[in-house]
């Protein structure tokens, strides 16, 4: 069948349609790890040091297993412009079959996280404070993979809408629990960095059952959980194959920031916090370019299912600009206004208050120049998801965060002396080659669209 070539605004307006919801979604979810690291830096640096340091740790683990969810929406986007309704079922219970079985296997090392932080040169006294903060927060390893397949699954049939209400709902209840916990107010006992962790593992299974809710009462004929205990190994080998690769690229990635996060713990506590604060900053802003990757792959995974090779490079090219855009937008923030972006995150009354806040500042500035770099690779990265295309990519992207990024952090930092800002500046060149590398790939393969 001839398909018919949408122009780029019919592009741009079905990329904001689907991408608006995700985009504040992803920043809800974002502020539950926000708030986190907001309260837990009114209440003490070593605290806000542990958080940092334990979640980089945390992230690295759940971001590997999140690969099989990730799988989820390419195929499942695909099989439904096909309108084949048992397909979609098939994948997505592997999808969430593969996560469990991943979220289990994880957790024990764990229980031995202290020894870990102190092995890969942590202090002691930020190591203790992270392994409390991690023995509650493993506990929502499984929930928080099942939320990623239950979302991808939604993504690719373009229910968002109620992702972001969801999500909004459950990071004001999570501010709510810390606020409580952390400091001990509204009655409750001051936990601390306990508190927080109690927090989010309450939320993820909160989230958990909301979204099974949605899914049973708006798209019963999917008949999703109906014998949901039968194996299937013809589609979990096909999730598995796709997953893994996309599981390894994301721990690619997420791996480079937490070996940075190492790298800044070897400098010390101020520095490692002010590491934090910058992160989460960059973060906030990069929920956006995941919420264009999101929308990309479901544009790409559609145009798959149709064999329609114009509108994914049409589709491809809009979602690369609205990418950049919003990158140069908020590089000019971040240069203009480090200093109030991190004293946000900083107690008036903290003795190192001047430290951090110097430190921070020339961190969130680096930050700010490396957005638009970082935005280009995961949206490209987004695109080859939907066209199922995820083994190169993984190559192409370890090869830039672990060849080229993390040794020019170190020489930057220890060898050339640059410390904390050297560090930044090898992120900066291991996502640029990332980004050329990726959209290299990415318009080669397009036009090979129809023999895939």
């Amino acid at each position: 069948m001839q398909q018919v070539a949408q122009t780029y605004r019919e592009h741009n307006r079905a990329i904001w349609k689907l991408g608006i919801p995700l985009i504040l979604s992803n920043m809800a979810q974002f502020a539950i790890h926000m708030t986190d690291t907001l309260m837990l830096g009114w209440y003490d640096v070593t605290a806000l040091a542990a958080a940092t340091i334990a979640t980089s740790l945390f992230f690295v683990v759940f971001i590997l297993g999140a690969g099989f969810a990730q799988a989820i929406t390419p195929l499942v986007a695909a099989a439904n412009e096909q309108n084949d309704q048992v397909q979609v079922r098939r994948v997505t219970r592997m999808g969430l079959w593969l996560s469990i079985l991943y979220g289990a296997l994880v957790m024990l090392p764990f229980f031995w996280s202290e020894q870990i932080l102190i092995a890969i040169g942590q202090d002691p006294t930020v190591a203790a404070e992270a392994h409390l903060y991690l023995q509650i927060v493993i506990w929502g390893m499984i929930p928080t993979l099942l939320i990623m397949a239950f979302k991808s699954f939604l993504v690719a049939l373009e229910h968002t809408t109620f992702i972001l209400w969801a999500t909004v709902g459950t990071a004001a209840l999570n501010g709510l629990v810390n606020y409580a916990l952390i400091f001990g107010n509204l009655g409750a006992p001051e936990l601390g960095i306990q508190g927080a962790a109690i927090a989010s593992v309450m939320v993820n299974l909160l989230t958990v059952l909301l979204l099974v809710g949605y899914i049973m009462k708006v798209l019963p004929q999917y008949q999703l959980f109906r014998n949901f205990h039968r194996p299937d190994s013809e589609i979990m080998r096909r999730v598995f194959l796709l997953g893994w690769p996309i599981g390894l690229t994301s721990l690619a990635e997420g791996g480079l920031f937490s070996a940075s996060a190492i790298m800044m713990g070897w400098i010390g506590p101020i520095q490692l916090a002010a590491h934090g604060i910058a992160i989460q900053l960059a973060s906030l802003t990069f929920m956006v370019h995941i919420g264009f990757s999101q929308a990309a792959t479901v544009r790409a995974g559609r145009a798959l299912g149709r064999r329609d090779e114009p509108n994914l490079r049409r589709g491809g090219i809009t979602a690369i600009g609205l990418s950049a855009i919003y990158a140069t937008a908020t590089s000019v923030v971040f240069l203009l206004i480090p200093g109030t972006l991190v004293s946000l995150f900083i107690d008036p009354a903290e003795p190192d208050r001047l430290r951090l806040l110097q430190v921070g500042i020339t961190l969130v500035m680096i930050a700010g120049l490396f957005q638009l770099v970082d935005g280009l690779q995961v949206v490209v990265l987004g695109l080859l998801r939907g066209v199922q295309d995820t083994t190169v990519p993984m190559i192409m992207a370890t090869f830039s965060y672990w060849v080229i990024g993390l040794p020019t952090s170190y020489l930057l930092a220890f060898y050339w002396n640059f410390g904390s800002i050297g560090i930044w500046l090898g992120l900066v060149i291991g996502l640029l080659v990332a980004a050329v590398l990726l959209m290299w790939r990415f318009w080669a393969r397009s036009v090979r669209i129809t023999s895939l």
